[in-house]
């Protein structure tokens, strides 16, 4: 395993989405780092009006630009020169916050959900204008404003959940005009969310897991396709399913082949999506008994007199139950929290509220478990990496996690740690540490990025000295390594006064987009 120097860094540092770049954000400067060689290639420098907090930092989908969110002004600036900038004016009331920041369908799209669900605003900055949408549906955390809407793949259209007078309604609207297209209300009391599939042909909707099991699936030009009430025989198991929460958890696999929906059981629904029916139930055993092809592996922890303490895992081989959830006085919660498909869809992992230190790692195909991880501590979250399949990054909550996640992969005899606090200045972190694989594609070894408040450092996964890691021949140091800590001046970088293009000066292939199927044209 090779890890890089240590890196000046703050509470908002993010890599690109094709992981070539870092960019990390600073009072009044956004540095841009090339992985490459860990120079630094760009220096952004914020209007002297921008005030904090920072409410949003993002790099768009083609990792070219990077947007910085604060409560009166939106900024976006490309991110490797300074060829664009752009500046969007938002008012929110005093005291709230926008409930989502982010990119569209684009890089040259902006969406601003406001504060309780006012308005959704579209922001074009090609052309400088401006779409508003009123009463989007906006729950509570924040965190869930973008379940409200959903952008279809290749065409880009818009489906947006509203709420008027009680009633749930979905629009559809065209790119890049966001001219409305077809507006229905979904047989639904109380919807959720939505989303589209991954290949853009249906649009699936799903109610409040207080309505019982009711998912809906319409075409892509939003006509009623099939509406799902749960299992249509359940098992002995499931025999009281209906009295339970409805569904809690929905996710498509990155091909599209597959939905697999959660609700307050054990067991997992998975949908074929080439016929819309229930292909497979994954029912997770209170007991586990381990074969060949079913692994369990179980964390080890002990601390020496000296030295860090040290994360293994050992392989049982006995029958055993994973520890379920420590009682408190919380509500007491039960079903599938997390369902996480593997870029192949042939994996999905997921996680149980009764049991959160546990991972279940099942193969789709076969409907049966391939492994599970069993932690100390509740698992925080998971991701597999974007590009190479059945490699799975876990973080756990905790003291005793602080600096450290551990990586899985199929072929790997359990899952490995790696520990980043041994790397760091003074041997710990700073802050909230934050972890996630850099998207390099698979001809690269897998590589992690880890950040606290005050340093940021990659990490290749890797053994052999005839691979390369991505920042290239650059020697890592020995534990202990004191980073440089000041930050770049742009007055090196930048040239006094000088400007980007106009929004309106922008320009993106933005490829071919076609109307939106219609597939009664003849009643419209």
């Amino acid at each position: 395993m090779k890890f890089s120097n240590p890196l000046k860094s703050s509470a908002h540092s993010l890599p690109s989405p094709d992981g070539k770049h870092v960019a990390t954000l600073f009072s009044s400067v956004v540095n841009v780092r090339d992985l490459h060689n860990l120079e630094v290639i760009n220096v952004i420098k914020l209007p002297q009006d921008f005030t904090g907090p920072v409410l949003g930092f993002r790099w768009s989908p083609s990792s070219q630009l990077l947007l910085v969110a604060g409560p009166e002004q939106v900024r976006v600036a490309s991110a490797l020169d300074n060829s664009f900038h752009a500046t969007i004016r938002t008012t929110t009331v005093p005291g709230t916050k926008p409930a989502y920041i982010g990119f569209g369908a684009s890089d040259t799209e902006i969406c601003v959900v406001s504060s309780f669900g006012l308005k959704f605003a579209v922001f074009d900055l090609a052309s400088s204008k401006a779409a508003e949408i009123a009463n989007p549906k906006v729950f509570s955390p924040s965190s869930t404003a973008s379940r409200c809407f959903s952008f279809r793949p290749q065409t880009r259209h818009l489906a947006l959940l509203t709420r008027v007078a009680g009633k749930d309604m979905i629009s559809i609207h065209s790119f890049p005009t966001r001219e409305l297209q077809r507006s229905f209300a979904p047989d639904t009391i109380d919807a959720q969310g939505l989303t589209w599939s991954p290949d853009g042909r249906w649009l699936v909707v799903w109610d409040s897991a207080a309505q019982g099991h009711r998912v809906i699936f319409y075409t892509s030009d939003g006509h009623l396709f099939k509406t799902w009430s749960g299992p249509a025989n359940p098992s002995h198991e499931d025999r009281d399913f209906a009295l339970g929460a409805g569904v809690k958890v929905l996710q498509f696999s990155p091909d599209a082949r597959y939905l697999a929906i959660g609700d307050s059981s054990r067991a997992v629904c998975v949908f074929s999506m080439a016929s819309v029916t229930e292909a497979i139930r994954l029912r997770h055993p209170k007991t586990l008994a381990p074969t060949e092809s079913f692994q369990v592996w179980q964390e080890q922890i002990s601390v020496p007199h000296a030295g860090p303490v040290v994360h293994s895992f050992l392989r049982t081989t006995q029958i055993i139950s994973p520890a379920p959830r420590l009682q408190d006085n919380s509500e007491p919660v039960s079903g599938c929290a997390v369902i996480s498909f593997d870029p192949s869809s042939a994996l999905v992992a997921t996680r149980l509220e009764d049991s959160p230190g546990t991972i279940w790692i099942w193969d789709v195909q076969a409907a049966q478990l391939r492994g599970v991880l069993l932690f100390h501590g509740n698992i925080s979250a998971l991701s597999w990496h974007p590009h190479i399949p059945g490699t799975l990054l876990i973080r756990c909550e905790g003291d005793q996690y602080n600096g450290m996640v551990f990586v899985w992969d199929h072929l790997s005899e359990g899952p490995r740690s790696v520990d980043f606090n041994q790397h760091l200045p003074g041997f710990k972190t700073n802050g909230k540490p934050r972890s996630s694989w850099l998207g390099l594609d698979i001809a690269s070894a897998p590589s992690l990025f880890f950040s606290d408040a005050h340093n940021y450092m990659l990490a290749c996964l890797t053994e052999s000295d005839q691979v390369q890691p991505p920042w290239g021949g650059q020697a890592s140091l020995e534990p202990g390594y004191v980073a440089e800590t000041r930050e770049e001046s742009p007055l090196e970088l930048v040239p006094a006064g000088e400007a980007g293009p106009d929004a309106a000066n922008f320009t993106e292939d933005e490829g071919e987009y076609s109307e939106l199927e219609d597939t009664f044209v003849h009643k419209r």
